[in-house]
């Protein structure tokens, strides 16, 4: 069993994602940056940690990040401040695996989204290209590094029931359910076949563990 640091710990899918791990038998640390949500992280299973990721630097990261054995990143600015984007979705995110790297905890996984392209699409003046911009530079960054990475890359979320089956490479928008996208990071976390790889994945009718296997 592992020990998994989620940043992004009281995020929607975080939330689905931590009972599946802790009902696992991994040991799951949760951290969120608002001590009101201490209990909703608690009442899964996971052990709340409660910082800032936007405002640590890499040596307090790294010792956050130590003795862990996976770490997935959920964690983003929720969109509205382009500043604030850049600041966590990129700089905070290329901060933690740098911060993995010098704690020598190797396995990455990223929550990153469908278009997350170089050629994404999306225009310079949208209210979204930040997102994008940020997302996609923190991927690459991701790639090009020598972390076990793999990068999950879901389609639009939705809040219905999970299905426990997805489709590889979706066309559309690619929607999806946060509960399918919680069961594919802890699928993804079982299966070292998906070490340096990016999925990208939405609703479908093939079962999870099977559709990311390499």
């Amino acid at each position: 069993m592992a020990r998994i640091l989620i940043f992004g710990g009281h995020g929607r899918v975080a939330l689905l994602l931590e009972p599946l791990l802790v009902a696992q038998g991994h040991t799951v640390t949760a951290v969120i940056r608002n001590t009101a949500h201490e209990a909703e992280v608690a009442a899964t299973g996971a052990q709340p940690l409660v910082a800032d990721v936007e405002a640590l630097d890499i040596d307090q990261l790294t010792n956050i990040v130590a003795g862990n054995d996976v770490v997935v990143w959920s964690a983003g600015a929720g969109g509205g401040n382009p500043a604030r984007t850049y600041a966590v979705d990129r700089d905070a995110a290329i901060r933690s695996m740098q911060a993995a790297l010098a704690a020598d905890v190797m396995r990455y996984v990223m929550v990153s989204w469908v278009g997350s392209r170089a050629e994404h699409g999306i225009a310079s003046d949208a209210s979204f290209f930040p997102y994008a911009d940020a997302k996609w530079a923190a991927d690459a960054h991701l790639a090009a590094s020598a972390l076990d990475w793999t990068i999950l890359a879901p389609g639009t979320l939705t809040s219905d029931p999970p299905t426990g089956r997805i489709a590889i490479d979706p066309s559309g928008g690619g929607a999806v359910s946060r509960a399918d996208v919680a069961a594919v990071i802890a699928a993804t976390i079982a299966d070292d076949t998906t070490i340096g790889r990016t999925i990208r994945f939405g609703a479908g009718d093939e079962v999870i563990g099977h559709a990311i296997a390499g």
